[in-house]
């Protein structure tokens, strides 16, 4: 039996899924002071007298690491830049407690300026006299050469050894420094809490009796082991979208160009699948209007749920972002998106009077008549959702794999369906879906599809060597290893190719992913030769690999 658990903001979504069925399905609602508690809740109600022994796989999609960088919650991080020569400090906006540190190598890892040990000691000071316990440390290049990065962590674990450190280079190995120092702070910011979080959910699942580990939902719709993620929980943002987009596929198996909403109580969540795959956010996630080396799909937040409140502002109704409760129709006091649907067009939601009851009075209270009330909301609410997704396709035109399918298929892009997701997507999106002139796609268990996303999906990972044959050495991301070259200055593209699918295999294997290492695809196959004088002297080859998001072997689809 497999469990899948989707953390959202206002509601946790749980299910027990075993052999193409599922067995049991919860909701309960999310305490986002509590996420680990709002966790074990839904743990508890799903497994009821079930043998905890009997559960394979436990899969996780929380809302954590969002919630600790939305409510400045994280651990205060200082921040040590080293950007060498080029663009100005001021060019780096991204901590209040940034130290800049002379030392730099170039492109090609080679040091062209030492580090500057005095002003290392300064630092070091001043961030001690602030009572700052984490640093995150960011050099540019650090992915062809750690090694300043290196020295700074030595120097802070003989002479702070209170301080926790994170260096960018173990962080990610791609380029671009800006996205690398950010996601190196990020992740500075927010390990302690998810360690803790990590420790409590390892102690709840063998204090109920379940053997297996958990895994972690990311944003690429793919999963980590709870292990791994600790190195990087960074990569568990955005998991929401991720969920319910991955929840999508695996309740519709046609390969068409779809729009997933996700209707939530207090947010939807808008995503792209193009002939079955998920459209990716080229530049990876913006975390806190910052670029990100987290891989996450193109994916967009609209403040609008199910219980997003109804208010009139001078004699006009509107909505409100901010919730106050569930829908009227669930015993909430204040009448909902959810209730003017209920009454306009007859959906006899939960208690239908209470709907009625509560929009009536509002209506009363403003000279409107509850037809005029909730049609104003009705057609606010599609209108809304339609301006979001037209502001997304010209978000999404630009996106690499959008404007292929465009040139393979010598034609603009066609929308052939709506996917709802989530409890409130059946009474919402039909309007939306009729003033768009396509089909709407909803399942039986559309309103648990994120949990049952998580539960199923497979892990992901993506391995990038680089190579510098002049100087003998690759460079492994995950983890900025650096290794001599088995062949030396003979070394060859196929060679690097092979060295890439060797270390893929090695670090899925660690992270507990041995089953899938071998379903693997290429993804960036670059070669350039290197010049000094008049002659060739090498050659530099950059190589990708990487196993993308799917769904476990076990799963064949959903019996309805």
């Amino acid at each position: 039996m497999l469990i899948g658990i989707d953390v959202g903001g206002t509601y946790t979504d749980g299910v027990i899924f075993d052999q193409g069925e599922i067995k049991a399905s919860t909701k309960a609602s999310t305490d986002s002071e509590d996420i680990k508690g709002s966790v074990l809740r839904v743990l508890e109600q799903l497994l009821g007298a079930r043998n905890p022994q009997d559960i394979q796989r436990v899969v996780l999609g929380t809302t954590l690491v969002t919630n600790i960088l939305a409510t400045g919650r994280g651990e205060p991080a200082g921040l040590l830049l080293l950007p060498g020569y080029g663009l100005p400090h001021d060019a780096y906006s991204i901590s209040p407690h940034t130290w800049y540190l002379k030392g730099a190598v170039d492109f090609r890892g080679r040091e062209i300026e030492p580090l500057d040990q005095k002003e290392l000691a300064e630092a070091l000071r001043a961030i001690s006299a602030k009572g700052l316990s984490r640093v995150a440390v960011a050099a540019k290049f650090a992915n062809r050469n750690s090694k300043h990065e290196q020295e700074i962590r030595e120097y802070i674990l003989e002479n702070y050894p209170d301080i926790k450190v994170s260096i960018s280079s173990e962080v990610s190995g791609k380029l671009n420094f800006p996205r690398r120092a950010v996601t190196t702070y990020f992740t500075a910011m927010t390990l302690s809490e998810w360690n803790k979080f990590a420790d409590e959910i390892e102690s709840a699942l063998q204090q109920r009796g379940i053997d297996t580990s958990a895994d972690i939902l990311k944003a690429d719709g793919g999963t980590v082991s709870l292990a791994s993620s600790r190195i990087m929980p960074c990569e568990t943002v955005f998991s929401g979208p991720a969920a319910s987009t991955m929840g999508a596929l695996a309740l519709n198996r046609d390969k068409l160009n779809s729009v997933v909403i996700d209707v939530g109580g207090t947010t939807s969540d808008i995503s792209l699948i193009i002939d079955g795959e998920p459209l990716y956010a080229a530049k990876g996630a913006v975390i806190e209007n910052h670029l990100t080396h987290v891989n996450a799909f193109a994916v967009r937040s609209l403040a609008l749920g199910g219980d997003s409140p109804i208010i009139v502002v001078n004699g006009i109704p509107e909505l409100s972002p901010i919730r106050q409760g569930p829908a009227a129709c669930f015993g909430g006091q204040v009448p909902t998106v959810i209730d003017a649907f209920n009454i306009h067009y007859a959906l006899n939601i939960g208690d239908a009077e209470a709907s009625q009851v509560k929009l009536a009075s509002m209506a009363g209270d403003h000279a409107l008549s509850l037809d005029q009330m909730t049609a104003v909301i009705v057609e606010k609410v599609t209108e809304r959702l339609m301006k979001a997704i037209e502001e997304m396709f010209s978000q999404w035109e630009k996106e690499p794999a959008y404007k292929v399918w465009e040139v393979i298929h010598r034609r603009k892009f066609e929308l052939q369906q709506l996917i709802g997701i989530g409890a409130a997507a059946e009474a919402i999106l039909p309007p939306l879906a009729e003033r768009m002139g396509v089909h709407l796609f909803m399942h039986k268990y559309s309103a648990v599809a994120n949990a049952l996303g998580a539960s199923v999906v497979r892990p992901t990972l993506s391995v990038q060597v680089h190579v510098d044959t002049a100087a003998n050495i690759c460079t492994i991301d995950p983890g900025g290893k650096q290794a001599p070259l088995p062949q030396g200055a003979k070394t060859q593209l196929e060679d690097v190719k092979a060295l890439a699918c060797k270390y893929l295999v090695g670090i899925g294997g660690e992270r507990g992913m041995g089953d899938y290492t071998g379903e693997y695809k290429f993804f960036m196959q670059e070669q350039f030769n290197t010049i000094r004088g008049y002659s060739g002297s090498g050659k530099l080859f950059d190589v990708g690999v990487q196993v993308k998001p799917g769904f476990i072997k076990e799963y064949k689809g959903v019996r309805s």
